[in-house]
């Protein structure tokens, strides 16, 4: 089976990483998990992800800080940033650090899966 494209996920809460990688996995994608900041920067290394989703409140290093550092291993990844709080000012620097879009939490599924879609088309094409 081929997959519709490889997907990141980086969040400190394992039942959402678990429940984001299921949904994935059912609609095609190739996910992969991180757990924290670090974890993700060594899986963007080996796993070449097309899309992260990527929590903004981590422990050891923050969305943003994981942000910046991703930005310095790979431009092109389309990098999506999920948080619990409405932050404008978050927002405003996770979009001017190069992330593609900034979705809250309880995430629409529906959404966060056509942004994905057209990250990675755009990717793609």
């Amino acid at each position: 089976m081929s997959s519709r494209g490889r997907i990141l996920i980086v969040d400190d809460e394992a039942d959402i990483t678990d429940f984001l990688a299921s949904f994935f996995r059912i609609k095609e994608y190739e996910p992969e998990v991180a757990h924290n900041g670090p974890e993700a920067l060594e899986k963007i290394k080996t796993f070449n992800p097309h899309v992260v989703l990527l929590d903004v409140r981590m422990p050891k290093m923050d969305g943003i800080e994981t942000l910046r550092n991703i930005r310095e291993i790979d431009k092109t990844v389309g990098v999506i940033m999920v948080t619990a709080v409405q932050d404008v000012s978050i927002g405003r620097e996770a979009l001017k650090l190069g992330a593609a879009d900034f979705v809250t939490k309880p995430i629409d599924l529906e959404y966060l899966e056509t942004t994905v879609m057209v990250k990675i088309i755009n990717l793609l094409t």
